[in-house]
C-alpha cells in the first residue's frame, strides 16, 4: 500500500512538472514577443515608406494600436478585450513577389488586414505573423528567449530590436534588415537638389488637381451650410478625389434622410476609419461604412448626450483629486478615440487614483492641464506645458512628477501663446516670401520644429516653391495632388 502511494505521489509530481513545462513553453514574455515579432516590425517599419506618406501614416497609427493591445495583454488580471482590426502595408520580399499570384495595387508592398482577438501573447504573435505570411518556426520552437533588459523602456515596451548576428546574412546571402533600415533613416537628401528634381512633377500634379480642389471647397461649403455643421475634417491625408467622393456620399445621404441628419447641427464631422462619436463630441464617419451605418449613427446622436455628461462629471472628479488640474482631450496630441473608449480610459484612471489618494492641496494646481495617453509608461511634460500621463501610471510616481514639474509646466503654458503667435507669423512670412498657395505642417510636427524650419527657409532663395502647397513633415515626398512634403530638419 505504501509503495502504491509513493508511486502515485511521484506520478502526480511528474505530471505537475510536465504541465508547468508545457505552460512555460507555450507562454511568451513581453521581451519574447518583441523578439518573435522582429521580422514583422521590419516588414512594416514606417521608415521604409518615406516615398509613400499615406502608407507610412497607416503603419504608424496601426503600430501604436498594436503596441497598446500587446501591452494590455501583459497587465495582470486584464480581461476586457474587444476585437481590434488593424491594417498594415507589408514590404514584399523578392520571393514573396515571385510566389504571389495576385496583382499588387502598389509595387513593393501589399495591404494586410489583421484582426486581434486573442487573450495571450503567443497566440497574438502567431496570428500577426501568419496574417503577413511570415515564418512562425522561431515562435514554435522553445528557443524564443531574450533578456528584457536589452530593450529600451523596460518590460512591456515594444521597440524594434535590430542587433542580429551579421554572419547569418554573410553566409545565406539574405539582405540584412538592420542595414536596410539604417540606409532608409540616414539618406541625406539636400533640399534644393530634391526640389529641383521634383518641381515639374509636383506642378503637373497640382495643375491636374485644381478642378477637384475647387469642387472640394464647393461641396464642403454647401454641406456645412445645409446641415449647419461647425466644420468638416479628415483624420488622414486622403487625396482630393477621395475626399470629394466622401462628400458626395454625405450629400446623397442628406438628400435621402434630411430629418435624421439634422441631429448633427452644430457638430464637426470627421471622415475617418470607423464610425462613432469621438471623445471631443465630433461625428466620426467611417469611410468604409455604407449609408446604413451612417444613418444609424446620426439617429443615435441625441443618446450620446448622457454619456457626454458622465464624461464631464468624471473629468471633474479626476480634477478634484489632482488639485484642480484641468483634464483635457486634444486630438492633435492623442489618437482619435470614440467617446466610449475615452470614458473607459477616464474610469480606469480614476479608479487608480482612488486606490491611493494623492495629497494635493485643493485647487493648488488650477491652471495646469493633463492629457491621458495609452502608449507610454512614464509621465512627461509637453513643450506646450501639458502633462502627458499614461493611464497605467503609478499614482505615487505621478504625484512626485507633478510636484517637481508644476512650475516648469506653468512657465511653458505662459509661453504657449507666444510660441503659437511666433509660429503663425513665421508661417505667414514664408507663405508671402515664396508666394505659396498653402503652407502647413504634419500634426506630429511640433511648434518648435515648425519655427526652426520656417526660420531656415526664410534664409534661402527658393523659386521652386512659387504657387505650391508645402507640407512640413519628416520626409521628402510629392503627394498625389501635387503637395510637396519636406522634413522639418531639411539639409542643405
Amino acid at each position: 500500500m505504501e509503495t502504491f502511494c509513493l508511486r502515485a505521489m511521484k506520478r502526480l509530481f511528474l505530471d505537475k512538472i510536465l504541465v508547468w513545462q508545457v505552460l512555460q513553453a507555450r507562454s511568451l514574455s513581453g521581451a519574447d514577443a518583441v523578439n518573435a515579432l522582429r521580422p514583422f516590425y521590419f516588414a512594416v517599419h514606417p521608415d521604409f515608406f518615406g516615398r509613400h506618406p499615406r502608407e507610412r501614416e497607416v503603419n504608424e497609427n496601426s503600430l501604436k494600436r498594436l503596441n497598446g493591445y500587446l501591452e494590455n495583454l501583459q497587465k495582470p488580471g486584464f480581461r476586457s478585450f474587444k476585437p481590434t482590426q488593424l491594417t498594415f502595408y507589408v514590404r514584399e520580399t523578392e520571393q514573396q513577389s515571385l510566389d504571389s499570384q495576385e496583382s499588387l495595387s502598389t509595387p513593393g508592398f501589399r495591404a494586410v488586414s489583421i484582426t486581434l482577438n486573442t487573450r495571450d501573447l503567443r497566440s497574438t504573435v502567431l496570428d500577426i505573423l501568419d496574417s503577413c505570411s511570415l515564418s512562425t518556426e522561431h515562435v514554435q520552437s522553445s528557443n524564443v528567449t531574450m533578456d528584457s533588459q536589452s530593450h529600451k523602456g523596460g518590460p512591456g515596451t515594444f521597440y524594434r530590436p535590430i542587433k542580429w548576428d551579421k554572419t547569418y546574412y554573410t553566409f545565406t546571402g539574405f539582405k540584412d534588415p538592420e542595414e536596410e533600415l539604417e540606409q532608409a533613416q540616414k539618406v541625406e537628401t539636400a533640399l534644393i537638389s530634391w526640389l529641383d528634381m521634383n518641381e515639374n512633377d509636383a506642378k503637373k500634379k497640382l495643375k491636374n488637381s485644381l478642378p477637384l480642389r475647387e469642387e472640394l471647397e464647393r461641396l464642403k461649403a454647401e454641406l456645412s451650410y445645409q446641415l449647419q455643421l461647425s466644420n468638416i475634417r479628415w483624420q488622414r491625408s486622403w487625396g482630393i478625389a477621395h475626399r470629394c467622393s466622401q462628400l458626395h456620399s454625405l450629400s446623397r445621404l442628406a438628400q435621402q434622410s434630411p430629418e435624421v441628419l439634422r441631429n448633427a447641427k452644430g457638430r464637426t464631422v470627421i471622415f475617418t476609419d470607423r464610425s462613432g462619436v469621438s471623445a471631443a463630441g465630433h461625428v466620426m464617419l467611417g469611410t468604409m461604412d455604407v449609408h446604413h451605418h451612417w444613418t444609424k449613427l446620426f439617429e443615435r446622436l441625441p443618446s450620446y448626450c448622457n454619456l457626454q455628461r458622465k464624461q464631464m462629471i468624471l473629468e471633474d472628479r479626476i480634477s478634484h483629486l489632482l488639485g484642480g488640474m484641468q483634464i483635457m482631450y486634444m486630438e492633435e496630441l492623442q489618437p482619435l478615440l470614440t467617446i466610449e473608449e475615452y470614458y473607459s480610459t477616464l474610469d480606469s484612471f480614476y479608479s487608480r487614483l482612488l486606490s491611493q489618494r494623492l495629497s494635493f492641496h485643493p485647487r493648488s494646481l488650477r491652471g495646469l492641464q493633463l492629457i491621458l495617453e495609452k502608449d507610454h509608461y512614464a509621465p512627461r511634460l509637453h513643450e506646450l506645458g501639458h502633462f502627458m500621463v499614461p493611464t497605467i501610471c503609478d499614482p505615487a510616481s505621478l504625484h512626485w512628477f507633478i510636484l517637481t514639474k508644476a512650475q516648469e509646466a506653468r512657465d511653458k503654458l505662459n509661453r504657449k501663446d507666444e510660441l503659437k503667435v511666433n509660429e503663425r507669423e513665421l508661417t505667414k512670412s514664408c507663405t508671402d516670401k515664396f508666394s505659396l498657395k498653402r503652407l502647413y505642417k504634419d500634426p506630429s510636427v511640433s511648434s518648435a520644429q515648425m519655427i526652426h524650419c520656417c526660420k531656415r527657409l526664410l534664409e534661402k532663395p527658393l523659386p521652386y516653391l512659387q504657387g505650391m502647397h508645402l507640407c512640413i513633415s519628416y520626409f521628402y515626398s510629392v503627394l498625389q495632388d501635387g503637395d510637396l512634403c519636406i522634413p522639418w530638419n531639411w539639409k542643405i
